[in-house]
């Protein structure tokens, strides 16, 4: 199954509605929501394992989950952790946001995607997002478990085969094997997933080991190499975005356009920042709140490339201004933004 041309249609109506007609300054793009932190897996650059380790027994109730996208009310849900197949309630979370016609990209290392499509069914309104960092032995290496490779591609097959729609989602580290990416990236394509996401790993606190995080000069040295069309790979982040990658564009951070509802709550300020948590939303879109975050404000934010902060930037950008428009259209549509960040 394909990416449905309404995600796009929808979503810029939705921009266009919340800034024009409603005159917002702030509005979220993708509701974040992680029903519990608990994984299967701990992988070297995951920051969620660690910070939430004193809670990652808790899970959100469906309700809870309900109450959150609702709130947020964005079209797109984002359905992370933690390792979201794990959750008892996935597939009744996930078919209730169906109901209300939004689009839900779930995160997922794949160990149990088969089981799960015996629970939820193909859907336009629903996407599989598997985390893949390279071929089987680097795979395996960065989620220190042998196997889990294979499981995943096999599982990805599966729900091709049977009418999912799927995307993978990379994240690139420091010292990353580029030939062994791009061999990734075409293996992909080939197996027919809607796109490839990517994007920098974020340089968590709480991960042991910082040296396995990427400076943004690097970062960028590496996208422009990988993202040169010539490899003939289809890419699921927009052509701005890839674009800021390569260091031919900047933005300014939008991290408050992918609000992120985690067992604890609202998370302060971004998907990425967890100083504090709330149930106060609008307490995330506050002036007074993003005064203080960013490139340049805080010295947390400076390498950060991610898509949960840039490719939403670049998205808002396409809403105001017609050249960028255009690019969009031109290089595959408005999509979703910062999907599967973790």
């Amino acid at each position: 199954m394909s990416r449905p041309i309404e995600l796009a249609l929808r979503l810029s109506w939705y921009m266009i509605k919340n800034r024009y007609l409603m005159g917002k300054k702030r509005y979220p793009l993708v509701t974040m929501l992680e029903p519990l932190e608990a994984c299967n897996l701990a992988c070297e650059g995951c920051g969620r394992i660690r910070e939430y380790e004193s809670v990652i027994d808790r899970l959100m109730t469906v309700d809870q989950c309900l109450n959150a996208v609702n709130e947020s009310d964005a079209p797109i849900v984002s359905i992370a952790g933690g390792e979201p197949t794990m959750h008892p309630n996935i597939d009744e979370i996930v078919a209730k946001i169906i109901e209300q016609k939004r689009f839900v990209y779930m995160c997922t290392n794949a160990l149990l995607m088969e089981r799960v499509m015996k629970k939820i069914p193909p859907s336009k309104y629903f996407c599989f997002v598997v985390h893949m960092d390279g071929m089987e032995e680097a795979h395996d290496i960065s989620v220190y478990r042998k196997g889990v490779w294979k499981i995943a591609t096999r599982a990805m097959k599966v729900a091709i085969e049977n009418g999912y729609r799927v995307t993978s989602n990379t994240t690139i580290f420091n010292g990353v094997d580029e030939q062994d990416m791009l061999e990734m990236f075409k293996m992909l394509t080939d197996m027919g997933v809607e796109g490839c996401m990517v994007s920098p790993g974020y340089q968590f606190d709480s991960v042991p080991n910082q040296d396995l995080f990427i400076s943004r000069k690097k970062a960028r040295n590496v996208f422009t190499r990988i993202l040169d069309p010539k490899h003939g790979i289809r890419f699921y982040n927009n052509p701005l975005y890839l674009d800021f990658l390569r260091g031919e564009k900047e933005y300014n951070c939008t991290a408050w356009s992918n609000p992120t509802y985690t067992v604890s709550g609202w998370r302060e300020p971004c998907y990425l920042l967890g100083d504090r948590h709330t149930e106060n939303f609008k307490e995330l879109m506050s002036e007074d709140l993003w005064e203080k975050y960013g490139p340049g404000k805080d010295p947390r934010c400076a390498n950060c490339l991610m898509h949960c902060g840039f490719e939403s930037a670049s998205i808002y950008d396409a809403i105001d201004n017609p050249v960028a428009a255009a690019k969009m259209v031109v290089g595959g549509a408005i999509t979703k933004s910062g999907v599967g960040a973790g």
